[in-house]
């Protein structure tokens, strides 16, 4: 499998020491040193996973994100120097998938990009016609191609919002608590906390949901979790 990574910073460095590391893995890396470039390549090529410092000249990390999720729902991951509360958090509201702070082990930001690479990994398999799609009332999503339809029309998910529908409609009915999706979604050593799975859902509802404050689909059961009714 091809594995395309996109690298924004604007520190050469930085960037210089992550090419090298992930090459190492065998991971085809692209570089760019500012959010206008890194727009330029996005719609240029077709990568596996981003890495995008929030700090970046012409166009920041938080806005290149954003204008990136008109067009694609390739994996971001942010990266930033700062690490409050509300930096992350505004991360995942832009659409981001993860976020990592400064300084960081490569060891550790390695880990990230393949745990993230594993689960958004899409198969291609022409002769297991139609047995990967899951139907849930309006909602149509298949499972290998990672694409999802609302009453036949195709909506733009990101790598969470995806895993996060597909856990809940291969299990209707039952409530995951905030803390078992961070679990199964964000994974073993994510900085991701409750807050993030909240935006998360409430992004998803966003786009699945006529009236989002009033969910036909994902149901809140108040104190416990999130479900499929």
């Amino acid at each position: 499998m091809d594995r395309n990574i996109l690298v924004v910073d604007d520190e050469k460095l930085i960037v210089k020491g992550i090419k090298f590391s992930l090459e190492q893995e065998g991971m085809k890396v692209d570089v760019a040193y500012d959010g206008e470039e890194a727009l330029r390549l996005c719609k240029e090529n077709d990568y596996s996973l981003i890495l995008l410092d929030v700090m970046l000249p012409k166009i920041d990390g938080l806005t290149a994100c954003q204008m990136i999720r008109e067009f694609s729902s390739v994996p971001i991951i942010m990266v930033t120097a700062k690490g409050e509360d509300m930096d992350k958090i505004m991360g995942l509201e832009y659409g981001a998938d993860d976020y990592i702070t400064k300084p960081f082990n490569i060891l550790e930001l390695k880990a990230r990009i393949k745990a993230i690479l594993r689960r958004s990994v899409k198969k291609v398999e022409p002769s297991s016609q139609n047995t990967n799609v899951l139907k849930y009332r309006e909602i149509e999503i298949n499972t290998e191609s990672r694409r999802t339809f609302i009453n036949q029309k195709e909506i733009n998910l990101t790598a969470k919002e995806f895993d996060l529908l597909e856990l809940l409609m291969k299990n209707i009915g039952k409530v995951y608590s905030r803390e078992r999706l961070l679990d199964i979604i964000w994974g073993y050593g994510s900085i991701a906390d409750a807050r993030s799975v909240d935006v998360h859902v409430r992004r998803l509802r966003e786009k699945v949901e006529e009236c989002p404050s009033e969910p036909k689909y994902i149901h809140t059961k108040w104190g416990v979790g999130y479900y499929l009714q």
